[in-house]
């Protein structure tokens, strides 16, 4: 579902893959080849977010902002399933473990890995190419080449995805 919010409306690139029963509410804009999976909620109603290109956001993530700080999230980033984003930026190739949180002020590094369940409190500057994992999150290693072959597979599947739900069924916005 696709809403206004004060007389603004997403932005949204004629190939990005909308599940049909996602929500996109206001000042959000969605960048070509991206994919907004099932039950994900990304309202842009205190400030912008921006997703580029070939971005995947999984089922059942929430993303949202405070007042003056937008939700930045760059090109070929994979936000796993329940994902909680508030207001932070997400620089191009970083992957983002399922239920992990990232709140305000945050900003995750270029190819850096957040394992799964991590919390990245506000303000907290995770290094580019390197994987942070815990509660709060800590950076345990540098990646290795494996990492970076994973985080490939795993952004390339979810663009692949994408465009066969959006050109062989009926289960996105069109």
């Amino acid at each position: 579902m696709l809403h206004h919010y004060k007389n603004i409306n997403p932005s949204i690139h004629k190939s990005a893959f909308i599940a049909k029963n996602a929500v996109v509410v206001g000042d959000v804009s969605i960048g070509e080849e991206s994919s907004i999976w099932f039950q994900t909620v990304i309202r842009g109603d205190v400030a912008p977010t921006k997703i580029g290109k070939r971005v995947s956001v999984q089922d059942l993530s929430m993303l949202h902002q405070s007042p003056n700080n937008p939700l930045i999230v760059e090109d070929d980033v994979t936000i796993g399933h329940q994902v909680t984003l508030h207001s932070a930026i997400i620089r191009k190739k970083a992957l983002i473990g399922m239920g992990s949180i990232i709140l305000d002020g945050a900003e995750i590094g270029e190819s850096a890995f957040i394992g799964a369940g991590s919390l990245v409190p506000p303000g907290k500057k995770i290094p580019p190419h390197t994987l942070a994992i815990g509660r709060p999150a800590k950076v345990v290693r540098e990646l290795t080449e494996e990492d970076y072959q994973e985080m490939e597979r795993v952004r390339q599947s979810y663009v692949e995805k994408g465009q066969y739900y959006k050109l062989h069924t009926d289960l996105g916005i069109k």
